[in-house]
């Protein structure tokens, strides 16, 4: 079900109160900003604290292109994202609690649903955008001190566990 753009307006002896349905936009719109406030912390987190004990100078880790860049797209997705649900919270908010108008030709309008849905769009990405410089940190990290690849080289594989698989399988 969509959000009606407009309340109910109820004419008054001098003035039009508007009567809006109800509706959780207001809740899931603090709720969205709170969320990305803790992904945006979570995500410098992930940036710039040291990771089981070793940490690593800014200048190298920033040292990456694609780092640098993901981390600014990051952080313009979240301030736009931020801006655009703030608005929009508030603006519904303040709809709802000055819902007396003097002007008899109010329409009592509601925030725009596209705003909540583009705010949660943004927000979105930009979580995305967290967990791609996470990554690349990592990568940057193990990088600068030179640490290898835990998972081992292709040759360490061992075939024998293949040849015995291939055993058991039925002959046609």
């Amino acid at each position: 079900m969509a959000k009606p753009p407009f309340g109910t307006p109820i004419q008054a002896k001098d003035a039009v109160i508007c009567k809006f349905p109800d509706d959780p936009s207001i809740l899931l719109g603090t709720l969205s900003v709170v969320t990305l406030v803790l992904a945006a912390i979570a995500g410098h987190a992930a940036v710039y604290f040291p990771y089981k004990g070793k940490s690593v100078p800014r200048n190298a880790l920033f040292r990456s292109a694609i780092l640098s860049t993901f981390f600014v797209l990051a952080e313009v997705l979240t301030v736009l994202a931020l801006v655009t649900l703030l608005w929009t919270t508030i603006s519904e908010s303040l709809h709802r609690s000055r819902n007396v108008h003097r002007d008899l030709t109010t329409q009592c309008p509601t925030a725009k649903t596209g705003l909540f849905g583009g705010g949660a769009f943004l927000a979105l990405d930009s979580a995305l955008f967290w967990l791609v410089c996470q990554m690349l940190t990592l990568n940057a990290r193990s990088d600068y001190l030179d640490e290898d690849d835990t998972k081992g080289e292709y040759v360490d594989v061992c075939t024998t566990e293949f040849d015995v698989a291939e055993r058991h399988l039925p002959t046609a």
